[in-house]
């Protein structure tokens, strides 16, 4: 697997940088050599954060986990991408595009019957035209998480969202 690790507010020392690699590195047996793999270690406040993405051809595998201690942030994120592989393991492979960035070995091991994705309600309703400021009190006011609008000065639909820490996020699709 290639690497690019990078660090924001945070010196990527040979240590830390091991630490990925040997972290992450135990998750070569699912992937074809030449995958590439993005870490982004930060520090905010007292908080160690990594955020790990790896793509595989028309998707994203990614991953963050926070803690007081770097290692244990480190250790954290290869356990949920590994979880997220085996979960997904069948349809990220049922997407032939997507197969060829995962190793043999991986596609032919049997996996255990996982659970369906069962959506169960089905919501329907007007996307009002709103600036995303509108839109995030109007989430605060429904008591959501999310909210989907029509942005007035763009004119597309957009979703913002709680973040951690009390923020907001914004999705926008790509022109």
């Amino acid at each position: 697997m290639r690497y690019t690790i990078t660090g924001r507010n945070i010196e990527v020392t040979p240590a830390l940088r091991s630490a990925v690699e040997e972290k992450i590195g135990k998750l070569e047996r699912y992937f074809q050599p030449d995958t590439e793999v993005i870490a982004t270690l930060s520090v905010q406040r007292e908080r160690q954060k990594i955020e790990v993405m790896i793509p595989v051809k028309g998707s994203l595998i990614r991953a963050e986990e926070s803690s007081n201690d770097m290692y244990v942030s480190i250790d954290l994120v290869e356990e949920i991408i590994e979880r997220q592989i085996k979960k997904y393991k069948r349809k990220l492979i049922d997407k032939k595009q997507s197969a060829q960035s995962f190793s043999d070995l991986f596609i032919k091991e049997e996996t255990p019957a996982e659970e369906e994705i069962q959506i169960v309600k089905t919501k329907r309703f007007a996307v009002k035209p709103m600036d995303p400021e509108e839109a995030c009190v109007q989430m605060e006011l429904l008591g959501h998480s999310f909210y989907v609008f029509l942005n007035s000065e763009t004119e597309q639909v957009n979703v913002v969202y709680k973040r951690k820490g009390s923020t907001y996020g914004l999705i926008e699709p790509e022109t």
